[in-house]
């Protein structure tokens, strides 16, 4: 496997085929990928923070389109591009999805042990309104719309989309 570090630190990677085992899988993705130096200044995050969420999608290009729909109408920018993923940043925090040979599914199923779903904080009832209507030409459907926009109760207005791949996001306005 050959793979190579971009001297910006984005990451490249031959992303062809699959790795054997749980031991492979980590050796493959720390050679593919050091995370960069940020590219700002300023206070450090506060211990806990969440420094960045890693996806292993099945298919990248379904992923950037939804994902990257997604993330960038929540005020994320796209921060790494290589050919086995892509990222997007906001603040100190950034999301990956890559299509990793090293994958063992090809589905993810957020009722098993594992992710459930990513929770974003969102401005106004307007907004998550907006981005439920948008959401849908972008590879998203609502979830419990029968329940919509109170699926979490009648205090919580959020929106539950799934896209194809199986991953859940909830957009919450408080």
């Amino acid at each position: 496997m050959a793979d190579t570090q971009a001297e910006s630190g984005t990451p490249v990677s031959s992303a062809a085929e699959p790795v054997a085992d749980a031991a492979q899988a980590d050796s493959y993705r720390l050679a593919s990928y050091q995370s960069p130096a940020w590219p700002f200044t300023g206070e450090p995050p506060p211990t806990g923070a969440i420094h960045h969420v890693e996806l292993w999608v099945p298919n990248l290009d379904k992923a950037i389109a939804s994902w990257g729909w997604l993330l960038t109408a929540l005020g994320y920018r796209m921060f790494q591009d290589w050919p086995g993923g892509r990222s997007w940043q906001i603040g100190h925090t950034y999301i990956v999805v890559e299509q990793s040979p090293a994958r063992t599914a090809s589905r993810h199923d957020r009722c098993r042990p594992g992710l459930n779903h990513l929770a974003f904080h969102v401005e106004t009832r307007e907004l998550v309104d907006q981005l439920t209507r948008e959401a849908q030409l972008h590879g998203w459907k609502l979830m419990f719309a029968d329940q919509h926009p109170f699926a979490g109760g009648p205090q919580h207005y959020a929106a539950y989309l799934e896209n194809s791949d199986g991953y859940e996001v909830e957009l919450v306005a408080h």
